[in-house]
């Protein structure tokens, strides 16, 4: 799930992997493992960046809560 929803929410405001992972100040190889499924368990620190650089909450890019709106 959080896979499917960071590509999601990252394709929703057109950005690339390379583009999404200088805002949340990750490696893109980084954000290509968690996209791709394969590093399953990132770390908080890594997904409060990604969520920061998505201008969303944590909830909603883990999928404990739906978008409003």
């Amino acid at each position: 799930m959080l896979a499917q929803n960071i590509r999601k929410l990252r394709l929703r405001n057109r950005l690339s992997q390379e583009g999404l992972s200088r805002l949340a100040n990750i490696s893109t190889a980084t954000l290509v493992k968690i996209e791709a499924g394969v590093a399953k368990e990132p770390t908080i620190t890594t997904i409060t960046k990604i969520a920061d650089a998505l201008e969303v909450s944590i909830d909603l890019l883990v999928g404990r809560m739906k978008r409003k709106g």
